[in-house]
């Protein structure tokens, strides 16, 4: 029985964790109920003309935007942990989606849709977010704002009315300028004006009509919420008066003097497994087949959605922890779910979850209604959505990314860090002039090289110490693990100093070394054969247990590491001792061995002088003999 009540507890714990709803439903009532339906209203009313026009941006039909904006916020409902974010369609998702989409057909994008599920999935299983780690506030400083201004430069030609197809930031540059003699005047007006609009009530929805220091009147809270309501749904808006510009115009007979998105296929989507095969050119293209197209983005397009969906969760978290594997989870079912319902990939958006916030939205329920705002859309206003002006759609694309050009952080990070400018300048330019996926890349790589830089060529500081009995050593500390990358740069180094200390003693501080691997430990190895053929004392000091480990595997009793100042400094002054009576020793070695040669020399002199008197002494007497 208590077994039944552990696992019965365990199993309402996980899923507590991993379906967020039943957490916040318990405790859910009337007034969090009027401030979601009112922050779900607000964000569906700023969807819908955004998810037409990123559908478009996508090289989709207008539909497939809508198609995308309702799944994710129902999905987020159930299994979100954070009230503020909106799942939809969003810019940088559509430019990626067009890259595989340019020349094909719309099954590739929810195909994309997905695979990008299956991925992120993937990646909660196998706890595979820390990959996202690697892309720095650099690196994605550079890619959004090379896809901002990539978004913003495609929707020149509905700006200008420009019957162009084009791929990439210099071929839409190239052939607006070509066609720029065949501009519709009438469409650029009207896009310049939306634009124009769009900045005012930008700006108005921060008016406050009562003084700085002042509290406002219950009148004056009114107009300030009239002036946010407006600014907040300025999109919405804005596509709905050019509509009925456009509508007016067709209805007289005269025939609209703007370039129209066109029919819009009316109805909900059909519910169906994801294109596994599709027909292309009189031609089916297997599954096998679609993925290889798709190539890079299956892996890339996904990453980049948990980028900026993680990014959003952490900016509105308001001090709470989120949980990265639940949000992936949560996307991926998103997408995956999404997929069956013709979606293309989709993420947190930021724009809309900003409104959302400041809508005063209390739960993940804002989706629902949000949802149903947009289902209504698709059911009873897709007639209408033919007589949208693309230059108006533009001109809500432009205004929204425009803002997502961060040019003001390069001042900080020139006074903080100028070798991140190197990411950050790589990534937007290869982003522009090859592509986003190559981009990213690219800027990651650079980060990889920044990063193990050090382990290869980690600071060595070299300083003369003295002990408290005036003893002098050299400490030499390496600044970095010691990894094979770095063995020989820092026996290199160690053995320069060791060399130009005239024989000091050397003691490497090992406080920032982490760990160290074989290689290491031979080099620290032949280090120490080094060092002892010069006659020179080597000693490691605060040295980790688990680097002691590694480097005794090879060295065994070479190897003199000492924990505490107390023990080095021992240590040094009994080596000194030593060094002193040897070298006391050998003085009085060679005084004895002096005073031994001088004696033999006298004596070898005497001698000498003995033979040669005897000798003379001898032939004088053998002379005698002769006579």
């Amino acid at each position: 029985m208590a077994e039944l009540i552990m696992v019965t507890s365990y199993i309402q714990k996980i899923l507590s964790q991993r379906v967020p709803i039943l957490q916040w439903g318990r405790k859910y009532n009337s007034h969090k109920f009027v401030c979601d339906t009112i922050a779900g209203i607000t964000v569906g009313l700023t969807v819908m003309p955004q998810a037409l026009a990123y559908a478009t941006l996508a090289g989709l039909e207008p539909q497939f935007g809508l198609y995308s904006a309702f799944v994710g916020c129902f999905v987020y409902v159930i299994f979100g942990t954070c009230k503020d974010i909106t799942i939809g369609p969003t810019a940088l998702m559509s430019l990626m989606t067009y890259q595989q989409v340019m020349g094909r057909n719309s099954d590739y994008a929810v195909l994309l849709c997905f695979l990008s599920g299956i991925i992120q999935f993937l990646m909660a299983i196998l706890h595979l977010g820390v990959l996202i780690d690697f892309i720095s506030i650099p690196v994605t400083v550079g890619f959004t704002s090379a896809t901002s201004v990539i978004i913003a430069t495609s929707q020149l030609k509905s700006l200008l009315g420009l019957k162009i197809s084009s791929s990439g930031f210099l071929d839409t540059i190239t052939k607006v300028l070509q066609n720029l003699n065949k501009t519709r005047y009438t469409d650029c007006i009207l896009g310049v004006s939306c634009i124009l609009v769009l900045m005012f009530l930008r700006k108005l929805k921060n008016v406050k009509v009562h003084g700085k220091d002042q509290k406002p009147t219950p009148q004056q809270k009114n107009w300030n919420r009239f002036f946010w309501l407006i600014g907040t749904s300025r999109n919405a808006l804005v596509v709905i008066v050019c509509s009925s510009i456009a509508y007016a115009y067709e209805t007289s007979g005269v025939g609209s003097p703007f370039l129209l998105t066109g029919k819009v296929r009316p109805g909900l989507p059909n519910f169906r497994l994801p294109p596994f095969q599709t027909v292309l050119n009189n031609q089916t293209v297997t599954f096998n087949e679609m993925v290889s197209d798709l190539g890079t983005s299956v892996v890339l397009v996904p990453v980049i959605a948990v980028l900026g969906n993680v990014a959003i969760a952490k900016a509105f978290a308001s001090g709470s922890i989120i949980d990265a594997t639940q949000e992936l989870v949560t996307l991926s079912m998103c997408n995956v779910i999404g997929s069956f319902f013709s979606s293309m990939p989709i993420t947190g958006s930021f724009s809309r979850s900003a409104v959302n916030h400041a809508s005063g939205v209390q739960t993940p329920a804002g989706g629902i209604f949000t949802s149903i705002l947009v289902l209504l859309a698709l059911g009873f206003l897709t007639p209408y959505f033919a007589y949208i002006p693309k230059a108006s759609l533009g001109a809500v694309i432009i205004s929204a990314v425009i803002f997502m050009i961060e040019y003001e952080v390069v001042k900080p990070m020139w006074r903080s860090s100028k070798k991140d400018l190197v990411s950050t300048f790589a990534t937007f330019f290869f982003c522009l002039m090859v592509g986003v996926e190559y981009g990213i890349l690219v800027g990651v790589a650079i980060n990889i090289v920044f990063l193990l830089y050090p382990s290869v060529r980690p600071t060595v500081h070299v300083e003369t110490k003295k002990t408290d009995f005036g003893l002098e050593y050299l400490m030499i500390t390496p600044g970095n693990s010691l990894y094979f990358p770095a063995v020989d740069f820092i026996k290199t180094s160690v053995g320069k100093a060791g060399v130009s200390s005239k024989h000091l003693p050397v003691v490497i501080d090992c406080r920032f070394i982490l760990g160290a691997d074989f290689t290491a430990a031979k080099g620290i190895s032949a280090l120490i054969d080094e060092f002892s053929i010069r006659k020179q004392p080597l000693y490691f000091f605060n040295t980790r247990e688990d680097v002691v480990t590694v480097f005794q595997g090879v060295l065994e009793e070479d190897f003199k590491y000492f924990k505490t100042m107390e023990e080095l400094e021992h240590c040094l002054k009994e080596n000194t001792l030593e060094e002193h009576s040897t070298e006391e020793g050998k003085l009085l070695y060679d005084s004895e061995t002096e005073y031994c040669r001088n004696i033999w020399r006298k004596s070898s002199v005497e001698l000498k002088e003995i033979c040669n008197g005897e000798g003379h002494s001898l032939s004088h007497r053998l002379n005698s003999v002769q006579r």
